[in-house]
């Protein structure tokens, strides 16, 4: 299989850690609902292709996402590879927190905004009601010895509120970290950012006290800017990365939010520019022919497209 060809780019992080979230952010958006055992496969074959962190599921109420209904059974079907710090679960509350328990895990991920809009059409709560719900939660976990890690969603727009404020987004990160989480996700879940954005919002975080070491993005690709803002947060000392194998996903909640970052598209330029990842890309496009096969079409990720029919 091709590979990119090696041309060492200067002011990048020398390795990146790729947060796999194809399993969760990926699956929940699918209208029609996949197998278990299909999805513990995916799963056993992202950890196989070299993926260190695998976010694998999310403990909502099956009302919220009927997808993800099968939480603790695709746990359970997991096994080990279901478990530890590099295998993150959802959870939106304390319930959600005490089936995670139950189930074993060893981290979790808790899921706020920047915007009071989306805060209560994906919760049902104000910003600050969302962070009082989440303050028990992220104190339980780090008592538990869990890692827990804070999305904040609409970063950089908002499809009802429009533009979003770099002060305001700021202010939602310092509410969440201060929570005690140890790491901070930046979404942009319409994937309506630009360059310029992002750094912007990195220096702004930056001058509050959250360095980039602290710091994963989450881009979405609905203008076709998810990689080159991402290689952008990798100038500025960001070193991980939020990417979905095949490019699926979405948001339910937001219309207007298409495709994560594919996974294969990032590793392509990673690789290329001498960065490492520790994931093998002939393994991982496989598993993304092999997912769109269950899916029922073709996976939107490019380099999936242009290497799968190279060895055709």
């Amino acid at each position: 299989m091709r590979a990119p060809q090696l041309e060492p780019a200067a002011g990048l992080p020398s390795r990146v850690t790729i947060y796999e979230v194809g399993a969760r952010d990926g699956l929940q958006n699918e209208k029609t609902v996949v197998p278990t055992a299909t999805k513990v496969e995916f799963i056993h074959r992202l950890v196989r292709a070299g993926l260190p962190v695998v976010e694998t599921t999310s403990f909502v109420p099956p009302s919220w996402i009927p997808q993800l209904a099968d939480a603790s059974e695709v746990l359970a079907g997991l096994g080990p590879d279901g478990l530890g710090p590099g295998r993150p679960v959802l959870v939106p509350n304390e319930k959600g927190l005490d089936r995670a328990l139950e189930a074993g895990v060893g981290a979790i991920a808790i899921f706020g905004s920047a915007t009071e809009t989306f805060a209560r059409r994906n919760l049902n709560r104000s910003v600050a009601e969302s962070v009082e719900m989440f303050t028990p939660v992220v104190a339980r976990a780090r008592g538990a010895g869990l890692w827990v890690r804070a999305y904040v969603s609409m970063c950089f727009g908002d499809p009802w509120e429009g533009d979003v404020p770099v002060d305001q987004v700021v202010d939602v990160a310092l509410r969440l970290m201060d929570l005690g989480c140890d790491q901070l996700s930046l979404g942009d879940t319409i994937g309506v950012a630009t360059t310029g954005q992002v750094h912007r919002l990195l220096e702004a975080l930056d001058d509050k006290g959250i360095g980039p070491d602290r710091i994963g993005v989450h881009f979405h690709d609905t203008y076709g800017q998810a990689l080159a803002n991402t290689m952008a947060a990798l100038a500025d000392g960001v070193a991980v990365v939020d990417a979905s194998t095949g490019g699926l996903g979405g948001c339910p909640y937001a219309k207007s939010a298409t495709g994560n970052l594919a996974t294969e598209d990032l590793v392509w330029a990673l690789h290329g520019a001498g960065v490492e990842t520790g994931v093998d890309l002939e393994a991982l496009v496989a598993t993304s022919v092999w997912m769109a096969q269950q899916l029922g079409r073709p996976s939107p990720s490019r380099v999936v497209t242009a290497l799968a029919d190279a060895d055709a």
